[in-house]
């Protein structure tokens, strides 16, 4: 197992990268439906912290084989092995989202989490042993990594026993997610890890695939439920085309510019853009909460009022566009978002939900969609018109 190089030309995603990502498609969607009950329930800010919690397992769990796997992918029986063994602890995390995320219970999250960061340490250790150029920043991760792993594992130990009072497990909890935020800081400060810029950028890109499918079931479910219950109306029609063309949008601006030339040409940038993707990735989970609640309320009744509702789509869609745009910026020689479309914009969007009680819900939600298209198209209009694979061609 030796590092990968840098400028490996033609690097793409694997088939056992995408295979990974599809028992992701299961923990995403755990967590997108118990948040969705949430708000449907009329409890979405109490239902906010156990969503970030779990989602921030889900994806810092899939972050770090994302960034291992572009240094050191060999794609032998050993490595293959270790990565089903993660895959199985995906699973099992998804299967206690219900759980964590409705009780507080976080046992089985723990144990899929604790069954994947093993795999990911005994891969550590091999590129350790195998990579001597290498060893010292591998032995650094797979120290890291074990020392937050015994954090959680005691964090759990004591909240389950009632040894650590209620108000103080959020507190230890973001202490915890900071230090494992601050492994690979600390980890690739003797060695920097060969990671590939555009095949980074591919892979982030691939996840942001997974959460847009996710909110696309989402609201298809919804729909299928609603049309149960009662007959296509328009305000189900409006709901639901609204919901896809805001999705549309927002799709289109996150792959407006490919991100890899960025990273490649500012590496040291790399962790702004990674970690700042979690508020992304997020938000995008959130939205497509939001919209399965959107649409079921067309034919339920539901206990959250149209104003939570509709800031339920309002509020993911805002962070989205913004942590866009302060993502980004960083890396690209050319700013593509401006302020002076994303300031207004954000600020109009989380306005509208104020319109709720005198207009509807239907209404909110597509001027949320329309404001997300004009956004998009301001955004494109003083560019040359030319595509993203086109202005990639034109650089190289």
């Amino acid at each position: 197992m030796t590092a990968r190089a840098v400028d490996e030309p033609h690097r793409a995603s694997s088939q056992l990268e995408l295979l990974f990502d599809l028992t992701f498609v299961v923990a995403v969607a755990a967590v997108t439906a118990r948040f969705a009950d949430h708000i449907a329930g009329g409890h979405a800010l109490s239902g906010l912290v156990p969503f970030l919690q779990v989602f921030f397992a889900v994806w810092w769990a899939w972050m770090n084989f994302t960034w291992f796997a572009s240094s050191y992918d060999t794609d032998d029986i050993p490595y293959r092995l270790l990565t089903m063994v993660q895959m199985a602890g995906v699973l099992v995390l998804a299967a206690g989202v219900p759980a964590a995320a409705g009780h507080a219970d976080y046992r089985a999250v723990a144990i899929g989490y604790l069954v994947m960061r093993a795999a990911l340490v005994a891969q550590w250790l091999r590129a350790a042993a195998e990579d001597p150029a290498g060893r010292g920043t591998a032995l650094r991760y797979a120290l890291g990594i074990t020392v937050a792993q015994a954090g959680w594992i005691l964090w759990l130990v004591a909240a389950q026993a009632n040894l650590l009072p209620s108000s103080a497990q959020f507190p230890c909890f973001a202490a915890l997610a900071v230090l494992e935020l601050t492994v690979p800081r600390w980890a690739e400060r003797t060695s920097p890890t060969s990671w590939h810029p555009h095949h980074i950028a591919e892979r982030y890109g691939l996840f942001m695939i997974i959460l847009f499918g996710e909110s696309v079931l989402a609201a298809s479910n919804a729909v299928a439920e609603a049309l149960e219950g009662a007959e296509v109306g328009r305000r189900l029609l409006i709901i639901a085309g609204s919901g896809l063309v805001l999705l549309f949008a927002l799709w289109w601006l996150y792959f407006l510019v490919p991100a890899g030339e960025g990273l490649n040409d500012r590496r040291h940038r790399s962790y702004r853009w990674g970690y700042g993707h979690y508020g992304i990735f997020a938000s995008l989970a959130a939205l497509g909460a939001g919209l399965e609640v959107a649409v079921a309320q067309t034919g339920h009744d539901l206990e959250a009022s149209p104003l939570a509702v509709c800031y339920a789509v309002a509020v993911p869609t805002a962070l989205f566009v913004m942590l866009l745009w302060k993502v980004h910026t960083p890396i690209l020689a050319a700013p593509v978002l401006r302020p002076a479309v994303v300031v207004p914009g954000v600020a109009a969007v989380l306005l509208m939900p104020s319109a709720a009680a005198h207009v509807g819900v239907a209404t909110v939600i597509a001027a949320i969609a329309a404001l997300a298209v004009v956004m998009t198209v301001l955004t494109i209009a003083p560019g040359d018109n030319r595509s993203p694979r086109q202005e990639t061609r034109a650089a190289t």
